[in-house]
């Protein structure tokens, strides 16, 4: 199975997309989703943040503007559901993505809904009322017993169903990077037929420096298709991103780097820890990608300057 890649690159964290949706500029928004798509995106992610003051016309704009370029999913990354609803009206070409529904009462009852009735898909959170757990196990119980039932409940089709397990950053949250992995192993064998899982990558590499961040997401990505992800909101533009994943879809092992890429998915496929004994620790280039693994792992403190640092793991 190929991966599934959401484009991110229309988010309000971003300056220009801030400025250019205070200037209704609907040429950077078309630019921007051409760009994704072309570069391989099979749908986009429409982050916008709440919009409380101008939601319901905000999105309407969007998806009208985007439908005009590009044929893809539009993905609705929102907590305001009104202005989802009345972008949800607007769409006229492929089903669209609600981002997200959680455990917390309240989405758990609007959200999943309004997706049903306007027959999208629906990512749903693992996250309750009272945060994010650490744990795998805790993060799986929060989607079989929260998050499935309400689907089911409602007769909301589980084949429309994403369970995204959460990705934290490794600056700050280190504990939950080697959970995630395992709450998705276990995820693929919760429920028959397996529910689809997504993540939203690059928050591995949140406020870590720029310089560092595409390494870090690379090497998550290569660990996560260790145990079954084929669906991820990531950066469509990002070349060795792209390349790492084809490096693993095609098994190529032509190049030290990928046969080191391929090692690392092959260990976390098979419960294994990678193993310093597949790395050519003279090559600076995996030198980086192990001590990369290292702090996912949660083996090693995480610091800003860790490529820097002398490592015995």
């Amino acid at each position: 199975m190929t991966m599934y890649i959401i484009g991110e690159n229309i988010h309000i964290l971003s300056q220009r997309v801030k400025d250019a949706l205070q200037a209704k500029d609907a040429r950077f928004f078309q630019e921007r989703a051409v760009q994704q798509v072309e570069a391989g995106a099979q749908a986009l992610d429409i982050n916008l943040g709440p919009r409380k003051k101008d939601g319901e016309e905000v999105f309407p704009w969007m998806v009208e503007i985007i439908e005009a370029v590009v044929d893809v999913p539009l993905s609705f990354d929102s907590t305001n559901v009104a202005g989802i609803e009345a972008g949800l009206k607007k769409v006229t070409k492929a089903q669209a993505i609600i981002n997200s529904t959680s455990a917390e009462p309240e989405r758990l009852e609007k959200v999943p809904l309004l997706a049903k009735q306007y027959n999208t898909r629906l990512i749903a959170l693992t996250m309750g009322a009272s945060g994010i757990p650490v744990a795998a196990d805790a993060r799986v119980t929060i989607a079989v017993e929260q998050l499935i039932p309400r689907m089911l409940e409602i007769g909301f089709p589980m084949t429309d169903l994403i369970i995204d397990p959460l990705v934290l950053t490794v600056s700050g949250c280190q504990e939950y990077c080697p959970e995630l992995i395992e709450a998705i192993r276990t995820l693929q064998v919760a429920w028959d037929p397996p529910i689809p899982i997504s993540v939203g990558l690059s928050n591995v590499s949140n406020s870590v420096p720029n310089e560092n961040r595409p390494l870090i997401n690379r090497t998550y990505c290569a660990m996560l298709m260790g145990v079954g992800l084929h669906t991820m909101i990531a950066d469509p533009l990002d070349a060795h991103l792209k390349e790492t994943v084809r490096i693993i879809e095609e098994r190529d092992a032509s190049t030290p780097v990928g046969h080191l890429y391929l090692k690392i998915h092959d260990r976390i496929a098979a419960m294994e820890a990678p193993s310093l004994d597949d790395v050519d620790m003279s090559d600076p280039e995996q030198a980086a990608i192990w001590k990369t693994v290292q702090i996912l792992l949660n083996k090693v403190i995480y610091a800003d300057a860790y490529l820097q640092q002398g490592m015995t793991a």
